[in-house]
This record gives structure tokens, sequence and C-alpha cells, in this order.
């Protein structure tokens, strides 16, 4: 199985690059926000226990996103690999995801990093707010909000992959198709070993 990580700051491209990552390698996307809103819908026993946190202001446990990660793989019947999108978050995160596809003998290959400058990112995400029409996520305060949250509490799992020598990084800025090339290069390079 190719199980990689596209990795990066909002606004970083990671949704355009994930669906021609999921074409080209046939890769199943596992994104946790839409993990939590198909249990929440569903009203399932992890939706339920999800839902119990939250409604108390909670955060929701690592084990129960690893165990909402969990029933998607083994949901997903045979699979030649997985992208995940927005996950892991943290390092606690990113050890419980190692051990979970250690258990299945299908680590993850690689986290490829896209590197974009903080000026690019709040271009980006003011333009997609305006395209999406969710002003709101056009405050200024509101992406400096999510910069700040993702250097604070996020960066650090590309380090956590680092220091495992499962990590890439790819410029995020230029044509579309040229970033593409470069993640697949790195994608594939981390296959051979």
């Amino acid at each position: 199985m190719i199980n990689i990580i596209l990795f990066g700051p909002p606004g970083a491209g990671k949704g355009t690059q994930s669906a021609k990552l999921i074409e080209k390698y046939s890769l199943t996307h596992i994104s946790t926000g839409d993990l939590f809103r198909k249990h929440l819908k569903e009203g399932t026993p992890l939706g339920k226990l999800a839902q119990d946190f939250m409604n108390k202001g909670n955060l929701v446990p690592d084990q129960v996103v690893i165990d909402m990660v969990d029933d998607k793989i083994k949901n997903s019947g045979n699979i030649s690999g997985i992208i995940f999108d927005g996950f892991p978050r943290t390092i606690p995160q990113a050890e419980a995801l190692d051990n979970l596809l250690k258990a299945k003998n299908a680590p993850i290959k690689v986290l490829v990093e896209l590197v974009v400058t903080e000026e690019e990112l709040r271009k980006r995400l003011a333009d997609r707010a305006m395209k999406e029409n969710r002003p709101d996520d056009a405050k200024p305060e509101v992406i400096e909000n999510r910069i700040s949250v993702y250097k604070a509490e996020t960066a650090a799992v590309a380090e956590y992959y680092k220091r495992h020598n499962k990590y890439a990084s790819v410029i995020g800025i230029g044509d579309i198709e040229s970033i593409f090339k470069n993640i697949c290069t790195e994608i594939d390079k981390s296959l051979l070993v």
C-alpha cells in the first residue's frame, strides 16, 4: 500500500493536489473533517462519542479520531493506498496513526509538505474565501489565526516525519502541473526505499 500524507498550511494547495494524486495512484482519500461529518450525520457510536465531547466544548480525543480512521480503512475494501488530508495534526496523532498502520503492515511512505510563503497563503485564503462565498474567512485576523495555529500546533508533525526519514518538501508556488510533477517525484522516490 502507498500511504502518504499531503501536508502544509491552509491555502498551500493540498486539496487541488490531493485530487490529482488520488487519480494517479488510485488512492483512498481520508479527511478527518469528512469522517467527522459522516459519523455525526449517521449517528454512529463513534459519532455519538465525538458529539458528547463536542457538546461539552472539548476536543475530540485522538483515540476517537484514530478509531474513525481505522473504521474508514476497514470499510474501504481492497485499496492500493491512502492519502491523508488534514491529519495528523499533532505528534500524538502521528504516533497513533503510525501504530495503527504498523499493525496493518502498511506504514506511511512519505509526508510531502507543500511549502508556501505566508504572503502567498494570505492571498490564497482571501481569494478562496471570496470564491467560496465565505466572507468571514477573508478577514485578516481569521487568516492570521489559521496560519498561527498551523505554526504553533501542526508544523511539528513535519519534524516528526523528518526524524523518521519519511519527509519530503515541494515548493507549492507555481503552476499546478509542475507542483504535481514534483510531488509525484517525491512519492516515487519514497516507493524505492
